[in-house]
């Protein structure tokens, strides 16, 4: 698995837990049995470091993103921004640029162009902060 696709399901899952009160491990196993998916680190890594840091994450999100609240943001880009935060402040080895770019590319494929939009503006604040 590329790590592209590996950021796709990643997202996933993040996006999967926001309609779940299923804990994390619960989610990867029927996500593991259903859809066929075989976690490397790199998706379990960004999964449970989603949800381990997510008060952290909100607030650069909410801090980012003047004048919406969390709640005012959809699922799918909200999940595109927690994961590409995590990313961005928790994994030193991927490059800043690149992280913004696959969240932008995961907003064009699952969510609307004003979404993308949205994600790369807020990101973008996000990194210069």
């Amino acid at each position: 698995m590329t790590r592209k696709e590996a950021r796709e399901e990643a997202f996933i899952l993040v996006f999967e837990k926001q309609f779940s009160d299923e804990n994390l491990e619960s989610i990867l196993e029927l996500a593991t049995e259903v859809r066929d998916l075989t976690p490397d680190d790199y998706i379990k890594t960004v999964f449970f470091g989603v949800y381990q840091n997510i008060e952290e994450i909100d607030s650069i999100i909410s801090q980012s993103a003047i004048g919406w609240s969390i709640t005012r943001i959809s699922k799918t880009a909200l999940a595109i921004l927690r994961l590409a935060v995590f990313e961005m402040k928790k994994m030193e080895n991927i490059p800043v640029s690149v992280s913004i770019n696959e969240a932008v590319e995961i907003a064009k494929k699952y969510a609307t162009k004003e979404d993308a939009s949205f994600v790369n503006g807020i990101l973008a604040t996000v990194a210069k902060a």
